[in-house]
C-alpha cells in the first residue's frame, strides 16, 4: 500500500513570459484595421494622459501620398523628438524615459524604436472631452473567438512552442472553424516542426466547440461524434465510408452496404443532421463587418509600383501637454507623481507600438510586392510558392511577427482584394524547374473544368494528365482534394444531358 500524504518537490520548467508592453505591441500588430480603433479607445479610457487629435486639426505630412520602399539600413529608425520647451527644462531629468524604452527594445527585437508625436500644442477643449466621452460610452468589444480559444488552450497546454503554433493555426481557420491547409502545408509555411504543428492541431481539436481544426466537413462531423463517445457508431461509419451516398440520401444502398435495416440508417442520418458542419460560425453570425484594405498596391503616373497604407483607422495620439507641464513644474507629488510617470510610460509605449505596427506592415507589403512580382504584373495564376520564414528573414523580423502582421489584413491589388495570407503558399516544382504555388494549381484546375465538355466532363485522372502535360506533376488524390476545396462536384454529378 503506497504511503499517502503531501510532499514537497522541485520541478524545473521553461515558460515564455512577455512583458506587458511587448504583449500590447504584438496585440496591436495582429488586430485588423477595423478593430484597431476600438482597441486604442480602450487604452485611451485607461490612460488619462493620452489624447486623440482630430484629423482636421493637424496636418498629416504623408496623408494621401504614396509610400516609397524603405531604404536599406534605415528600417525601424524613428524620427527624432522635438526639443522640450524652455519652460519645462528645469525638470527634464525627471521626464527621461529612455531607459524604459530600451527595455522594450531588448524584449522585442524588431519592435524597437520610439516615436513621440507632439503635433503642436492645441488645447484640449470641452468639445474634445465630450467627443472622447462619446467614444467611451459607445465602446463595446467582446472577447474574440481566437482569444477565447487561446485561453482554453493555456489551461490545457504548457509547452510554449505548441501554444505559439496554435496561435498561428487559428489564423489559418476559415469562418466555419475548418483548417484551410493540411498540417504538412502549415508546417512548411510557418517553418515549424511538423510534430509541433500536429500537436497544436490535436490541442485545437480538443477545445470547445467540438469539431474545430478539421480539414474537411467529414472530419468535423466525426470529431463531434467522437466527443460524444459515439466514435464507433453507424453514423461515423457512414460519414467515413459512404459520404457520397449520404449526400444523396441513398438510404437503401447505405443499409445494404452495412447490412443494417433502413430504420437504423434513418436514425444514424438524423443523428448526423443534428451535428454542426460549421462549429465556429455561431461566433461570427452577428459580426457582419465590411472588409477594408489595409494596404493598396497600385501604379503611379509613371508606371512605378507604389504601396499606400490605409491610415483611416489609426488614431493620432499624443501625451497631453498639460499633464507634462504639471509634472515638469513639480505640481504633483508622491503617489500622484508616480502614477502620472507610469501613465506617461504606457502612453509612449502605445504611440511607439502604433508606429511600429504601420512600419512593419509596410515593410512586409513591399517585400510581398518584390517576391510576388509576377502576380502583380500578370495575375493570380502567376502566384509563386512563398513561406513566412522567407519573408521574415529578408525583412529582418521573426516569422511569428510576419504571421501576426498579415493576420486579418487585406491588400487591394489590380486583380482584386486579397487577404495578405493569400500570398503565402506552398507549391510544386515543374519539369522546367520553375515553382508553381498550389493556389495557382487550384486556379488552373478550375479553368480546366470550366472549359470541359458539359456532356463529357473530365475525370480527376484526366485533369492530372492535362496538368502533367503542362509540366505540373500532381497526384490524382490532390486534384480531388483541390476540386472539393473549390466546391466543384465530382465528374458524375457535373455531367449535363441534352
Amino acid at each position: 500500500m503506497p504511503e499517502q500524504g503531501f510532499q514537497q518537490t522541485q520541478k524545473q520548467t521553461q515558460s515564455l513570459v512577455l512583458a506587458p508592453q511587448l504583449r500590447q505591441s504584438l496585440r496591436l500588430l495582429q488586430v485588423p484595421s477595423l478593430e484597431l480603433r476600438s482597441a486604442i479607445l480602450e487604452e485611451l479610457q485607461a490612460n488619462p494622459t493620452l489624447e486623440e487629435l482630430p484629423y482636421d486639426d493637424v496636418s498629416i505630412e504623408a496623408e494621401g501620398e504614396t509610400a516609397s520602399p524603405p531604404e536599406s539600413g534605415r528600417e525601424g529608425d524613428a524620427p527624432e523628438e522635438e526639443a522640450a520647451p524652455a519652460s519645462t527644462s528645469e525638470s527634464s531629468e525627471s521626464l527621461d524615459f529612455n531607459d524604459d524604452f530600451s527595455v522594450l527594445e531588448r524584449l522585442g527585437g524588431e519592435w524597437s524604436g520610439y516615436l513621440e508625436e507632439e503635433a503642436g500644442e492645441q488645447p484640449f477643449t470641452t468639445e474634445d472631452a465630450q467627443r472622447r466621452q462619446h467614444f467611451f460610452d459607445s465602446l463595446t468589444r467582446e472577447k474574440s473567438f481566437q482569444e477565447d480559444l487561446m485561453e482554453q488552450a493555456r489551461s490545457l497546454e504548457e509547452d510554449p512552442e505548441v501554444l505559439e503554433a496554435l496561435e498561428y493555426i487559428t489564423g489559418s481557420m476559415d469562418d466555419s472553424g475548418l483548417l484551410t491547409s493540411k498540417p504538412s502545408d502549415l508546417a512548411l509555411m510557418s517553418d515549424k516542426p511538423l510534430k509541433t504543428i500536429q500537436a497544436a492541431v490535436r490541442l485545437l481539436q480538443s477545445l470547445e466547440p467540438p469539431g474545430l481544426g478539421a480539414t474537411s466537413i467529414q472530419e468535423c462531423l466525426v470529431l463531434q461524434l467522437q466527443r460524444k463517445g459515439r466514435g464507433n457508431s453507424l453514423a461515423v461509419k457512414i460519414i467515413k465510408r459512404k459520404w457520397d451516398l449520404l449526400l444523396r440520401r441513398r438510404i437503401p444502398e447505405i443499409a445494404r452496404a452495412f447490412k443494417a435495416s433502413p430504420v437504423e440508417v434513418e436514425m444514424a442520418v438524423e443523428e448526423i443532421a443534428r451535428l454542426d458542419p460549421a462549429p465556429a460560425r455561431r461566433y461570427s453570425e452577428d459580426s457582419n463587418q465590411t472588409v477594408e484594405a489595409d494596404v493598396v498596391v497600385q501604379k503611379d503616373e509613371e508606371g512605378e509600383w507604389q504601396i499606400v497604407l490605409n491610415n483611416d483607422y489609426v488614431p493620432r495620439l499624443r501625451i497631453n501637454p498639460e499633464y507634462k507641464r504639471m509634472l515638469a513644474r513639480g505640481q504633483v507629488r508622491g503617489k500622484d507623481r508616480e502614477y502620472l510617470r507610469q501613465q506617461f510610460r504606457n502612453g509612449r509605449f502605445l504611440i511607439s507600438a502604433l508606429e511600429q505596427r504601420q512600419m512593419t506592415i509596410e515593410r512586409i507589403a513591399w517585400k510581398l510586392l518584390e517576391l510576388q512580382g509576377d502576380f502583380f504584373a500578370s495575375g493570380p495564376s502567376h502566384l509563386r510558392p512563398l513561406t513566412m520564414s522567407q519573408v521574415a528573414e529578408q525583412v529582418g523580423v521573426h516569422e511569428t511577427t510576419v504571421s501576426r502582421a498579415v493576420s486579418g489584413k487585406y491588400m487591394l491589388t489590380p486583380y482584386g482584394l486579397f487577404e495578405m495570407k493569400h500570398f503565402f503558399t506552398p507549391g510544386y516544382q515543374g519539369e522546367d524547374g520553375a515553382s508553381v504555388s498550389n493556389k495557382s494549381v487550384k486556379d488552373r484546375i478550375a479553368r480546366i473544368i470550366e472549359d470541359e465538355p458539359p456532356a463529357k466532363p473530365y475525370s480527376d485522372q484526366k485533369i492530372v494528365g492535362i496538368l502533367n502535360e503542362e509540366g505540373i506533376n500532381i497526384a490524382r488524390r490532390t486534384v480531388a482534394k483541390y476540386r472539393e476545396e473549390l466546391g466543384i462536384l465530382p465528374t458524375n454529378l457535373r455531367r449535363q444531358y441534352g
